[in-house]
């Protein structure tokens, strides 16, 4: 792997993190190949700031979270390099993607962004359905050459001024540590996007709070082949759709308090 480094294109591995205890190690030895590690923490609690800031090949910088989109973009400002590679926290290189991402850089004819399909694992077993095996992100693109776009706070979208590639080789994603933990994840994903409806003026409405989270779970599970997946489906399909419910839930709460506020700034 230290072959791997000798790349004529540099690149920087930026990374968000939040209590990430128990992904991020995986996570930074498989990006060890790039010239620059930039990791952004929100002031975790967990030991991962602490381990991070001993680690010697990264740079660690605390930045306090108001969502995904502008971290990400504070993060991107820090890259010292054209060429990035966003990773999530919980996300692994494997060596044959390396040697794509490399190969792809380097490359006088390349796109300017990248597409990467991914290989979920739940508890390190592999996860092929239940809604995910068509799921792909942008994850390596030209920093001059892209921008995340504000229309988003969660699952954040990337804006390119240019063409974009699909990489061939996955990338690992550890999506289910544990049950608590993923859970957590979606309730905070749909909190967000709560928010995210709020400030489009969308509003609440009580047929769609039963009617999206029912969807969600019909079509990962039965549509999208999660009963394949067996208990692992079940679970994962139950709690994305446990994200939609919280979505609405936390839209309806938002709205019950800017009401109130209104009525108490009423003369």
């Amino acid at each position: 792997m230290a072959g791997l480094s000798t790349s004529k294109q540099k690149l920087s591995a930026l990374i968000i993190t939040y209590n990430e205890m128990g992904y991020i190690e995986k996570c930074i030895d498989s990006v060890s190949f790039a010239d620059e590690i930039i990791v952004v923490d929100s002031f975790s609690t967990d030991g991962t700031y602490e381990y991070l800031k001993n680690h010697p090949k990264v740079r660690i910088i605390q930045n306090p979270f108001e969502n995904f989109t502008s971290q990400k973009t504070f993060t991107l400002k820090q890259a010292a390099n054209d060429w990035v590679l966003f990773l999530d926290a919980d996300e692994v290189v494997t060596e044959a993607l390396q040697k794509e991402i490399i190969a792809t850089i380097n490359n006088p004819e390349a796109d300017q962004a990248y597409w990467f399909y991914r290989k979920f694992m739940f508890q390190n077993q592999p996860l092929n359905f239940s809604g995910w095996q068509t799921d792909k992100n942008h994850r390596l693109f030209r920093k001059s050459k892209a921008c995340f776009t504000d229309k988003k706070i969660v699952h954040e979208t990337l804006e390119v001024d240019g063409k974009s590639g699909i990489l061939k080789e996955k990338l690992i994603h550890y999506c289910y540590k544990d049950y608590e933990d993923y859970k957590s994840k979606m309730l905070k994903y749909g909190q967000l996007k709560a928010k995210e409806d709020f400030y489009k003026e969308k509003h609440f409405n009580y047929l769609m709070m039963v009617v999206k989270p029912a969807w969600k779970f019909f079509n990962h599970y039965i549509i999208r082949l999660g009963f394949l997946d067996g208990k692992k489906g079940m679970t994962i399909c139950y709690l994305n759709a446990l994200g939609v419910l919280e979505r609405f839930k936390e839209r309806k709460r938002l709205e019950k308090k800017n009401e109130l506020a209104y009525y108490l700034v009423m003369p």
